[in-house]
């Protein structure tokens, strides 16, 4: 054998064992309103604070036809979430979501989707829930916010979907990829006005209703990490989240 092929069979059996560490690890750890792309592992970041700035405004969507830009507003929210579903209990990375909202031709209430930003949140255990998933990098696993695909920024819905990151996972393992997990907020409290020049507005909200959906497409640690994870559940799920939002209508915008 060519030292070539060994060094080659050497890191091809380096992967097997690291994945077949995952699954042994993994199987062990399972016993023990708001106001109105793929993913990869990366830091945190901070979230960008509500005060009116041009770039914040950067993923105002286009209006629809026939309306009036002076009665439409851009809005942008930013908040940092508290998220208990199965076993996890996380406070998310900060995201920012940015919507359009306003009358259409008819009178009727219009609104369109225009972004959300956020970046993965370590989950403590990692892949096993145990201090192994949080010291050995491979056994790493975080957590990041996507889109759904539907929001009603008037009623207090939105859809998410959870991505999951490892080494040892595709890029294709979410929570919710099939249906998104689909949440109803409600406030905590009445919203209060902090700025009036730009326009700042703090609220709370939450949804303690939700079903969470087992993961899914995350090859051969699906089942286990199901089982880590303790998903699907029911019930006993939590969002939760103390926000803040600014807005510009549209005649005001660049």
């Amino acid at each position: 054998m060519s030292k070539s092929t060994a060094a080659r069979n050497r890191s091809y059996l380096g992967r097997r064992a690291v994945v077949a560490m995952a699954g042994a690890a993994l199987a062990v750890g399972a016993t023990g309103v708001w106001a109105s792309g793929t993913a990869s592992a990366a830091p945190a970041v901070t979230a960008r604070p509500a005060t009116g700035s041009a770039s914040q405004f950067g993923d105002c969507p286009p209006l629809p036809e026939g309306v009036d830009p002076a009665r439409w507003r851009c809005e942008v929210h930013t908040a940092a979430p508290e998220l208990t579903m199965g076993k996890i209990t996380v406070t998310l990375a900060p995201l920012t979501m940015t919507h359009a909202e306003g009358p259409m031709p008819d009178g009727s209430n219009g609104q369109v989707w225009g972004g959300m930003h956020s970046a993965p949140t370590t989950v403590p255990g990692g892949l096993t829930g145990t201090p192994a998933g949080d010291s050995v990098p491979a056994l790493r696993l975080a957590i990041q916010l996507e889109y759904g695909g539907r929001s009603d920024f008037y009623t207090g819905q939105l859809s998410l979907r959870f991505r999951l990151l490892s080494p040892l996972l595709p890029q294709s393992c979410l929570i919710g990829g099939g249906r998104p997990v689909d949440f109803q907020a409600k406030r905590s409290g009445p919203s209060k006005w902090v700025s009036q020049n730009p326009p700042v507005i703090e609220f709370s909200a939450y949804d303690d209703t939700f079903a969470a959906p087992a993961p899914e497409h995350c090859g051969p640690l699906t089942r286990p990490l199901a089982r880590r994870l303790g998903l699907p559940a029911a019930t006993g799920n939590l969002l939760s989240y103390d926000a803040s939002y600014t807005f510009k209508t549209y005649d005001q915008l660049p």
